[in-house]
């Protein structure tokens, strides 16, 4: 029995109801296309093979690389790449295999420890979002890194996270996965959330400057936004636009919605 590795952040999901709410969130067509991201054991991977066209899995360790290709590598429909999913340059990876190219939904229960590194690389950055964005994205991750992803304008929860991915996604929570799902349990809970990509709208103008003001803007979470944002525009001229906005002068990075921040980052262009 191959053991999960501390280094790569390794717990196996054994819960069959978690399983279910995955494969159910991702809501599967015969001719979906699937990556996987971290496929470990191999145990998410056998309930969504039956029921897609392909499914390309990327395994950065390769004792279960071995494992799950003495188990699965004969099935027409399923492809296994070994390495860093954040290394690898998958779409020219699949240029070989147009059975496999294209995937159009992620599925995957991924690590913790670069969970936000993979959004952003699924999802693309404010300023360069994924050209060819995914249809959905089901991840099973870290709760508190789900309540930061899903949090509404004013909670504890929103930060710099929620307004990334939110500017380019739809995100919903699906569940709350309890530890003893995994084995070993990890210390902290678990969430399925439901990334869907859309069309940005409202869209900012200068997507850089958006960028620049959300980092900022986040800076120091307790202070003013006019405060944290003092090195890019004087307080003053701030609290002129935020009134222009109907935006109250005192309010917090946390407070603003999409909408908001975006004509903000719009009035700031037109103002220089």
């Amino acid at each position: 029995m191959i053991r999960p590795r501390k280094i790569f952040g390794q717990h196996w999901l054994k819960s069959e109801k978690a399983l279910a709410e995955i494969v159910q969130a991702a809501k599967l067509k015969q001719d979906d296309r699937i990556l996987e991201i971290g496929p470990g054991t191999g145990i998410l991977t056998r309930r969504l093979l039956p029921l897609v066209e392909s499914l390309v899995a990327v395994e950065i360790d390769r004792d279960l690389c071995e494992n799950l290709a003495k188990g699965l590598g004969k099935r027409e429909n399923f492809l296994l790449l070994q390495g860093d999913f954040l290394e690898l340059d998958v779409p020219s990876l699949l240029e070989g295999f147009p059975a496999f190219q294209n995937p159009n939904k992620v599925v995957a229960n991924i690590p913790y420890n670069i969970t936000g590194p993979i959004i952003e690389k699924l999802l693309g950055t404010i300023a360069n979002p994924n050209p060819k964005p995914y249809d959905a994205i089901v991840l099973l991750i870290q709760k508190e890194v789900a309540d930061r992803v899903v949090a509404k304008p004013g909670s504890k929860a929103c930060g710099a996270l929620t307004v990334r991915v939110q500017y380019l996604a739809e995100c919903e929570l699906i569940s709350i996965v309890p530890a003893k799902a995994f084995y070993p349990p990890p210390k902290v809970d678990s969430a399925v959330v439901r990334l869907i990509p859309r069309k940005i709208e409202p869209a900012a103008d200068d997507p850089r400057k958006l960028d620049t003001l959300v980092k900022l803007g986040f800076g120091a979470k307790r202070k003013m936004l006019r405060n944290n944002l003092q090195s890019i525009v004087e307080r003053d001229r701030l609290t002129e636009l935020l009134e222009q906005l109907e935006i109250n002068p005192q309010v917090r990075a946390e407070e603003l919605s999409i909408g908001q921040w975006v004509a903000l980052s719009n009035q700031l262009g037109v103002n220089g």
